[in-house]
């Protein structure tokens, strides 16, 4: 996570350098060089979360003016300059501000003020255990249903197509029927009433000619979803040959969805073991049989879920890297 803290006086900037040494974290001094507004302004563009140390109301004016919506606000914490008592102010389950709260309450020997239902009430969280296991929440508008549930003390069922390691919490009926209440898939489910969670294990393996550009990629990449009925949501990174290392329209591509582009030499991907969709054309230009496949399951370390799909001369592939979900959803570490 990367983590941002402002202070505003020279107690406060102590606890500040001593949460970002904690936590892995920036320690900034409010006015130099940037005021509270402009501070704020960057700090929601290129990061995870934010920590004030200080006044809650310096904080909530402070951030008011930029908040959207749950799935896309950073985490943003409160704290007082004694360290006393951390607060969530936004973001608390799927940006992870609870759990900051919790772990700055833990160096600080102070308190985190929780005020979320679910955590209050001491009852499953589905968009904290969403998070916890990586996953996606793809209608995030579904949330506030499952949660009522779990409030009122109703069972939800859970269906997963992985294995969930562990005892489902009370209240959690973990199950295989087909009208389960959440999901956990990297499939398109076509019931609008399931909260659906995609895990980002997916990554995206692609060849392409020279001079591909990214609206190309981007058309490609739409198609082969749609036809293989798959979630973009679970892709993370992508992978290629180094021979494509530079490719402007990949590398736009991937810079537009936030992916790492890794790329391998013909040699390491010849070296990956597995029934690949092999080319003659793409062996004599490449050095290699096959890119999208190959490059995909080299770069998750797991295995191919989607074989090559050709579209405008691009070739995609999806690989899952290994995963195994389990029944945590606050972190106690």
């Amino acid at each position: 996570m990367k983590l941002a803290v402002l202070s505003f006086t020279d107690r406060g900037q102590a606890l500040a350098q001593g949460l970002s040494a904690a936590l892995g974290g920036t320690a900034w001094r409010c006015n130099a060089p940037l005021n509270l507004r402009d501070w704020t302004h960057q700090r929601f563009q290129d990061s995870e979360a934010l920590v004030y140390v200080g006044a809650a109301g310096i904080a909530v004016r402070a951030i008011a003016p930029h908040l959207e919506s749950k799935t896309r606000d950073p985490a943003v914490v409160a704290v007082d300059e004694g360290g006393n008592y951390a607060i969530p102010l936004a973001s608390g389950h799927l940006g992870g501000a609870n759990d900051l709260a919790r772990q700055i309450a833990r160096v600080c020997g102070g308190v985190a003020a929780i005020t979320t239902a679910t955590d209050v009430n001491g009852v499953f969280s589905v968009d904290a255990w969403a998070r916890h296991q990586n996953c996606q929440v793809c209608n995030p508008e579904g949330i506030k249903s499952i949660a009522s549930k779990c409030l009122a003390g109703e069972t939800v069922s859970l269906s997963s197509d992985w294995p969930v390691r562990g005892v489902p919490p009370e209240g959690v009926c973990l199950t295989e029927a087909a009208d389960a209440m959440v999901r956990v898939t990297l499939r398109r489910e076509d019931r609008q009433t399931v909260l659906r969670l995609v895990p980002r294990i997916l990554v995206l393996g692609v060849g392409c000619r020279r001079g591909t550009t990214a609206a190309a990629l981007e058309r490609a990449l739409a198609s082969f979803l749609e036809v293989r009925g798959m979630e973009p949501q679970g892709i993370y990174a992508a992978a290629s040959i180094d021979l494509k290392q530079d490719e402007g329209g990949l590398v736009e591509f991937c810079a537009r969805h936030g992916w790492p582009l890794e790329t391998f030499s013909a040699q390491a991907l010849r070296a990956v073991a597995g029934d690949f969709t092999a080319s003659p054309f793409v062996q004599q230009v490449t050095g290699v049989d096959n890119v999208c496949e190959r490059s995909a399951v080299l770069a998750s370390g797991g295995t191919l879920v989607e074989k090559k799909y050709t579209s405008e001369g691009v070739t995609l592939a999806l690989a899952a890297r290994p995963y195994t979900p389990d029944w945590r959803w606050i972190d106690e570490s």
